[in-house]
């Protein structure tokens, strides 16, 4: 459903509260203002207001007779008006009127105000007036004008007869607070009941009978309504309210559809009558009138028929039987297909399959097979026997029916057409035509599709023949192309076509429509026209199915004109063909008599009288003969004496063996003039798999390959293969030759084992590229790695899967080549912006360099350093990058603030490509301001002011720069304790140029990889012969603190390096290295490491100390916590440390590690 805005116009200043249609639907009322106006429906001009009341008008009405219409106003007066415009009549009640409604029979007027309800009708003069408990909102008559229903303020709905007395009380549960704001009857004459539609302010629609009774349970709604209108034959609902737009409703309640999105409340919303136009009335005054396009949804497979009724149910039509059955799906259905026992229909959160009971071809049930709960947009639906394929624009997904996706195939071009053309089940083909012109085969279960021709144009309706060997097409230009598929020639082309198809039982008959005419095409004789309305969709023996407007009926088509066609051709076995499918009694007896004249049989008897032979079996035998009856003519010549002619008919037939048994071994003579003519006729052969046959009897087993091969009969071929032993190599090469050459990768693979050639079968895999059993070889047989896993890594790099491609560089030993596919992957990252994929692959690198450092040591470590460096760098940038590029951030400003100050801490002279320093500060200042770190924001914009800056910060810049002024000149006193060296004590600044290290003890900080805050770790090293293993068994004995008291600090100063020591005791925990408040006496350019001895290590518990395992040649990294109550979580493979619940966060929402991506579930 669409709908088309078919004019707009606003009044000014004005809410528009009710709109009323003219019977004949030619003009609308409308209330606005103090004025009810007059509007042509055609175009929305305005052809009269009318002028009478004095305040707002809130409510109009029209008479079902056309004759007069009435208004009612906030001035507490009805006006009665003619079709002519004329006010006839006015009068009032106490309060102001809040709604009228005309009875549709006695044209009696209901006018409702605050207080009471009044009915008048022209006959009588004074109007019947009747107070009510509450203020009424809306008022509707039932169709046949018996009751009229009130809908009230206090959530009450009470129905009334003719009189005005109560019949009927509904009382709404929500009372009070759910008001009843609008009702209608259900207009329809086709329902047994008088059904009420109410919408109240409880957010509910709800149906009930004149009864009072509930029908079906209450409808939710996501807004207030303001009014509910029925479609003139109640199969549909309009309503709209606050959500500011007007939407589709099925006459059960179950929303279709958006009609018109408005920029105010819809107060008002009516149905032109007997038509699919709406206007909307709002509350700034516009009105709109919108067209509602229903589009036919339909699927179609051989005689069965499947298409939406009233948007929610699915009728499926047998097109021979008549017989339809109904599918109500309570819901929007947006796509059907159908395809043999198979029937799926989207709806908006999931896909039902459906299937029949039984193999009957006339069985109508359906029962429900799968159920896909999930979403999906599509263009196309189709379904397969265990397959539903969608299809998205230029993207076709396979998805079986538990919602798995198989296969995807990407096309270069929209997919304009979609069809399947059978198959077995699991494995059926589809036929797919492409806007770029394009026509492919895919099998189901196949990943690549198959081009069997390419247009120029683009591909409107496509259809493949009975045997698969022709083509029919139809293009945008209305052209009826068909082609042979096998040589891709054009067979002949027809103007005017819209829609093609194939006869299901005659291969050589096709039909097409268009220009309001049916052609009828066999073979390449002239086209047979008809006069058709409509759509042709499929042509199955002596049936047409033609779709016109949105009824689908099978035509009966007598093929008389295309047997005629034949028997003109003298091409008596298809005229019979064409006969088959139907044809009157009197084309059977034409084609009777045309086909005696065709065999020419009363020339034969006069020419035999001449000759002076009057042998009717000699007649009759040669009749046989030309009918096929080959043995029974044989007899007749044996019988008359015509050995001969016996001999001589099997042997131009080429049946040796029947000629051989009739000779028998009686004559030997016979016998030999036989062979040699068999031998002749192999030589020449015409018919080569006799000549292979004949070559293989004879035990040629060279030449007989060479035919098969030649041929492409790769069944006998393996044949052959099979019965030769596995010694004769020369022939069964040439069998594997032949399977390569044809592409049937089994049958050479199975002959290259046979004989044992391993390198060929590896090569043959590699061709191929079947590398799970190239792979599955060279586990069994390692020398052949290098022949599978270079060019494996090589085709990957070709198909753009790179980091496969890395990795299986990296299993064939070509570290060079694995190290060159990431390092152009890194360069194409950073070129393209991807700096997270950058940093990944920075790591990746510096992993593959850590490798290679077993043998190539100082080198290959430098590079790793330089590597983990630019990773680092790398992954912060893209916080960075997103902040400045991006319209939101997904970070916190301390986490951005962080991140700046870590990279310019972090980045030296040469920045790396990619990285810059403007967006860097830029960022910086931004979040400083935020975070009241104003000092450091003046810093950022006096910086920025040295740099070139893109014109799009300039303005936000020097704004920046002015406003920063004003604030006072330091930094947040929180901001500069975060700062703090957890080793010394030191207040840092936010900003050092000496890098990310204490200013007064030279620590290297250690950060959260996520937030970039300092971690209270210090990092610590192991004193002269004590090794890792023997630390960490240190490490793990729990020993109580008083075998401290003796462990007395020594400063070590050994040339260059200071260091500090733990002797065997100190006086207690105050000495503990880690927390000792030193006072540096440095010059400030050396760092002094904190060194541990064994009586320390046993005094740390296990939980307080990270350890980084870097494989060797690297040395293992200690790291203490000096706040033991801060939970951190170091990654296991890269060794970047978070804060506990961060890093669970981040690992829920990636599944993996944020730095490595090692995923959550694969072992250290």
């Amino acid at each position: 459903m669409r709908a088309v805005l078919a004019w707009k116009e606003t009044i000014r200043d004005q809410c528009v509260y009710d709109i009323a249609f003219k019977p004949d639907g030619s003009q609308v009322i409308i209330a606005a203002g103090l004025r009810v106006l007059v509007y042509d429906t055609a175009d929305g001009s305005i052809i009269q207001p009318l002028k009478g009341h004095k305040d707002i008008v809130y409510c109009v009405a029209y008479a079902k007779d056309g004759k007069r219409f009435a208004s009612g106003s906030a001035d507490k007066s009805i006006i009665i008006w003619t079709s002519k415009l004329e006010g006839i009549l006015k009068y009032t009640h106490n309060d102001s009127i809040q709604c009228v409604a005309y009875n549709p029979v006695t044209h009696q007027l209901a006018s409702c105000s605050s207080g009471d309800f009044g009915l008048w009708s022209p006959e009588q003069k004074s109007v019947n007036k009747h107070k009510v408990s509450s203020k009424i909102t809306c008022c509707g008559w039932t169709n046949d004008g018996q009751y009229l229903a009130l809908g009230m303020m206090n959530g009450v709905v009470s129905i009334r007869n003719k009189n005005g007395e109560e019949k009927v009380k509904i009382e709404r549960p929500g009372g009070t607070s759910s008001p009843i704001w609008s009702i209608a009857w259900n207009p329809s004459k086709d329902e047994h009941n008088d059904i009420l539609a109410v919408a109240d302010w409880g957010q509910k629609l709800t149906f009930y009978q004149l009864s009072g009774k509930q029908i079906g349970k209450d409808r939710t709604l996501t807004y207030d309504p303001c009014c509910v209108s029925y479609f003139s034959k109640g199969e549909y609902i309009v309503m709209g309210g606050s959500d500011k737009q007007a939407s589709l409703y099925t006459k059960d309640g179950v929303r279709l559809g958006t009609i018109g999105e408005q920029n105010s409340w819809v107060w008002t919303c009516r149905v032109k009558p007997d038509s699919n136009f709406v206007v909307l009335g709002c509350q700034d005054g516009t009105i709109a009138c919108y067209q509602l396009i229903f589009s036919t949804v339909h699927g179609l497979y051989k005689d069965r028929y499947a298409y939406r009724d009233s948007m929610t149910d699915v009728i499926v039509q047998h097109l021979i039987t008549e017989q339809k059955v109904r599918i109500k799906c309570r819901d929007l259905v947006k796509k059907i297909a159908i395809y043999r026992n198979r029937l799926a229909i989207q709806l908006p959160e999931k896909i039902l399959i459906y299937e029949l009971y039984s193999d009957d071809s006339s069985d109508m049930h359906y029962r429900i097979k799968e159920k896909i709960c999930r979403k999906f947009e599509c263009n196309l639906l189709v379904v397969c026997s265990q397959h539903i394929i969608l299809c998205q624009e230029k993207r076709l997904q396979c998805l079986s029916f538990t919602s798995v996706r198989e296969k995807e195939w990407v096309m270069e071009s929209l997919i304009r057409y979609i069809k399947v053309i059978g198959g077995p089940p699991g494995r059926e083909g589809l036929l797919v035509g492409l806007k770029n012109g394009a026509i492919l085969k895919i099998f189901v279960d196949n990943p690549f599709p198959i081009t069997l021709l390419k247009l120029s144009t683009s591909v409107r309706c496509l259809d493949m023949s009975a045997s698969r060997n022709k083509l029919a097409v139809v293009d945008e230009h209305n052209t009826l192309l068909v082609y042979d598929i096998n040589s891709k020639e054009l067979l002949f082309q027809e103007p005017n076509a819209n829609s093609v198809a194939w006869n299901t039982q005659c291969e050589d008959m096709l039909c097409f429509s268009g220009n309001g005419y049916l052609n009828i095409k066999a073979s390449n004789f002239p086209v047979h026209q008809q006069k058709m309305q409509g759509f042709m969709v499929g042509y199955n023996g002596s049936k047409i199915f033609c779709l016109h407007v949105y009824s689908m009926s099978a035509v009966e088509v007598p093929q008389s004109a295309p047997m005629y066609q034949y028997l003109e051709r003298k091409m008596f076995k298809e005229a019979y063909h064409i006969a088959c499918l139907g044809v009157t009694d009197s084309d059977w007896r034409d084609l009777a008599t045309e086909a005696l004249e065709g065999l020419d049989f009363d020339t034969a008897k006069k020419e035999r009288k001449k000759r002076g032979e009057n042998d009717n079996e000699l007649f009759l035998a040669d009749v046989y003969a030309y009918q096929g009856k080959f043995h029974e003519a044989a007899k007749l010549y044996k019988h008359t004496g015509q050995e001969s002619r016996a001999l001589g008919m099997y042997t131009d037939l080429r049946m040796f063996e029947y000629a051989k048994e009739f000779v028998g071994a009686t004559d030997p003579k016979s016998s030999r003039i036989l062979m040699t003519k068999q031998a002749d006729w192999a030589k020449s052969s015409k018919e080569p798999r006799a000549a292979a046959e004949m070559y293989l009897s004879a035990g040629e087993h060279l030449k007989a390959i060479d035919i098969i091969g030649e041929h492409g009969w790769a069944d006998m071929l393996i044949d052959i293969a099979r019965k030769l032993d596995k010694a004769e190599r020369e022939p069964l090469a040439k069998c594997a030759f032949y399977f390569k050459k044809l592409k049937h990768h089994g049958y050479a693979s199975e002959t290259y084992s046979k004989m044992g050639d391993l390198q060929a079968l590896v090569q043959l895999h590699v061709e191929t590229r079947h590398w799970d059993e190239a792979f599955s070889l060279v586990e069994k047989h390692p020398q052949f790695r290098n022949d599978v896993f270079v060019p494996y890594a090589q085709w990957l790099a070709e198909n753009d899967r790179f980091e496969e491609a890395q990795k299986a560089f990296h299993k064939a030993g070509r570290q060079n080549e694995a190290v060159k596919v990431l390092e152009q992957l890194t360069h194409n990252a950073v070129v393209e912006n991807r700096f997270n994929d950058a940093g990944y692959y920075y790591w990746m690198l510096s992993m593959q360099c850590l490798d290679i450092a077993r043998d190539q040591r100082d080198e290959m470590l430098k590079k790793f350093e330089r590597f983990q460096h630019l990773a680092e760098l790398y992954h912060v940038y893209r916080s960075i990058q997103r902040y400045t590029d991006e319209p939101f951030s997904s970070h916190m400003p301390e986490t951005l603030f962080n991140i700046c100050r870590f990279l310019l801490n972090n980045l030296t002279k040469d920045i790396p490509p990619g990285i810059s320093k403007v967006n860097t500060l830029y960022a910086l200042a931004k979040q400083s301001g935020k975070l009241g770190a104003y000092k450091l924001a003046r810093y950022s914009y006096e910086k920025l002011q040295e740099l070139h800056i893109p014109s799009r910060f300039q303005e936000s810049i020097e704004l920046g720069s002015l406003t920063i002024r004003s604030k006072p000149f330091h930094d947040s006193e929180d901001l500069i304790e975060g700062m703090m060296c957890y080793r010394c004590s030191t207040n840092n600044p936010l900003l050092n140029n000496q890098g990310s290290v204490c200013i007064n003890c030279r620590q290297p900080f250690i950060y959260s990889a996520s937030s970039y805050e300092v971690l209270p770790l210090v990092q610590f090293y192991l004193e002269e012969g004590i090794g890792d293993e023997e630390a960490v068994s240190l490490i793990d004995l729990e020993v109580p603190h008083t075998d401290q008291r003796d462990a007395r600090w020594q400063d070590m100063d050994n040339g260059e390096l200071q260091a500090l020591r733990m002797d065997d005791g100190f006086d207690d925990a105050e000495d503990d290295p880690f927390t000792a408040k030193m006072s540096f006496e440095q010059g400030g350019s050396n760092f002094v490491p904190v060194k541990v001895s064994r009586s320390v290590l046993r005094s740390m518990s296990r939980r307080d100390v990270l350890i980084k395992r870097w494989p060797r040649p690297l040395k293992w990294e200690y790291f203490r916590s000096l706040l033991p109550d801060v939970s951190i979580t170091m990654c296991p493979t890269c060794f970047k440390m978070f804060h506990s619940e961060d890093y669970e966060l981040l690992v829920l929402q990636h599944n993996c590690c944020p730095y490595c991506r090692r995923p959550i579930d694969e072992p250290n």
